[in-house]
């Protein structure tokens, strides 16, 4: 019988010996059974080591890429408030490693966000949708809440296309819209998206 090289195999058959010697042990009087007992317990710890570093990795790897889209969403922040506060001489913005999006004309009231999409996970709702159609500017976006049959009120303001609304209210039926604003004014509503957490 060949000896294996794959691990599984090799686990397998250190298993079996030692359940067989646990059972039969006077049969293999010249065999180390304390020296193979004492080797595959140092390979379960090393192998449960193992593990709990990939498991610390992969926390490790989900923190940074979290650490990445919070720097990119407040780049993103920073860089439409540049352009905003450089509207009358856009090229300043190649001071701060930005370039000109567009020849600046007369602002016009932006359109309507479209396919508003939801996603609930425990009490965070995470809302996401596309930018209004055709060239006018957005300088944020307005995101309204309703809360059972009550009005609807402004509930949080948004630079990106995307937000994550952390310890919403449970048990209600929540509703929320999306409006664009520029310095022109306020847009109309995107669709309405609703969920019960």
């Amino acid at each position: 019988m060949k000896f294996t090289t794959r691990e599984p195999d090799i686990l397998a058959l250190v298993d079996q010996m030692y359940a067989g010697h646990a059972a039969h042990g006077p049969d293999f009087p010249n065999v180390p059974w304390t020296g193979l007992a004492m080797k595959r317990l140092g390979y379960r710890n090393a192998l449960k080591a193992q593990n709990n570093a990939f498991a610390q990795v992969q926390i490790a790897i989900e923190a940074k890429n979290e650490s990445l889209e919070e720097l990119i969403e407040i780049m993103i922040n920073c860089l439409k408030k540049a352009e905003v506060d450089t509207a009358s001489n856009p090229e300043k913005l190649a001071e701060i490693g930005w370039g000109v999006r567009t020849t600046p004309q007369a602002a016009q009231l932006p359109s309507q966000p479209t396919d508003l999409k939801l996603v609930s996970e425990d009490k965070t709702v995470k809302l996401r949708w596309d930018r209004p159609a055709g060239s006018q500017s957005v300088r944020n976006y307005v995101i309204e809440r309703r809360q059972g049959i009550s009005d609807w009120s402004i509930f949080q303001i948004s630079y990106d296309t995307q937000v994550s609304l952390r310890n919403q209210p449970t048990g209600i039926q929540l509703e929320y819209r999306i409006r664009a604003a520029n310095i022109a004014g306020t847009g109309p509503f995107s669709n309405t998206v609703s969920v019960i957490l």
